[in-house]
């Protein structure tokens, strides 16, 4: 699989470390009370399809990057830095 750093260029997904789904960009707000934590904090989907991936460009430049990608095919269909993508819930 290959990725496209924002910063980089197309490179090999070796030099990536995945960090799971992107939720952490969509965290509840402070107030949102222990149920939307403990939802945030310990339930995770695992879609057979099109998902949103946090991916750390750990032996290139060191950018966080959100990929979205289709998880039965292999295919990267977007990649973009993790700062440019709207947050929402802080």
């Amino acid at each position: 699989m290959r990725i496209t750093c924002p910063l980089c260029g197309e490179r090999d997904r070796r030099e990536f470390y995945y960090q799971g789904a992107a939720v952490a960009l969509t965290r509840p707000g402070p107030e949102a009370g222990e149920a939307a934590w403990d939802d945030y904090i310990h339930n995770r989907e695992n879609p057979c399809g099109v998902t949103r991936d946090l991916w750390h460009h750990e032996m290139g430049c060191g950018a966080w990057l959100v990929v979205t990608r289709n998880t039965a095919t292999h295919e990267v269909l977007e990649v973009e830095l993790a700062t440019d993508t709207k947050r929402t819930g802080t």
